[in-house]
């Protein structure tokens, strides 16, 4: 492979020496300059341009990802409790009180509880099959 003049052609990576990024560029241009741009911005949104009110919003008051879900969930008492959990959360949907999308982040929770709950049973009997096969 002919070398070029300015390539890294070995697939190593970029070459030792190399000037900074574009984007590094840019970041040190708007670190100097992040004081007027900010006042232009809030210029803007004082005299009711709808862009520059959106991007503050948008950065001071977020909307929420995620929302608390009112949900009259069954007790959990045991692993084997979940199926009565899920039949109660497509119930709610069926109804329209939970989204699809909520009702599987709750379940995604369940099963996670299901999991981490199997787990540590496993772990107990283990024990208790490793200190008997000590004995014997």
């Amino acid at each position: 492979m002919a070398e070029h003049a300015g390539r890294n052609t070995s697939g190593q990576g970029a070459p030792r020496g190399k000037p900074i990024s574009t984007a590094q560029a840019v970041q040190a241009m708007l670190e100097c300059e992040a004081l007027r741009i900010t006042q232009r911005l809030i210029d803007g949104a004082l005299a009711g341009e709808t862009q520059a009110v959106r991007m503050i919003l948008d950065r001071v008051a977020p909307a929420p990802k995620d929302r608390a879900v009112p949900f009259n969930m069954p007790d959990i008492k045991a692993p084997a409790d979940a199926p009565l959990i899920i039949s109660a959360l497509l119930k709610a949907v069926a109804v329209g009180d939970l989204a699809p999308s909520e009702a599987e982040a709750v379940a995604k929770l369940v099963e996670f509880y299901r999991r981490s709950v199997e787990t540590a049973n496993i772990e107990v009997r283990l024990k208790l099959v490793e200190e008997a096969h000590a004995k014997a």
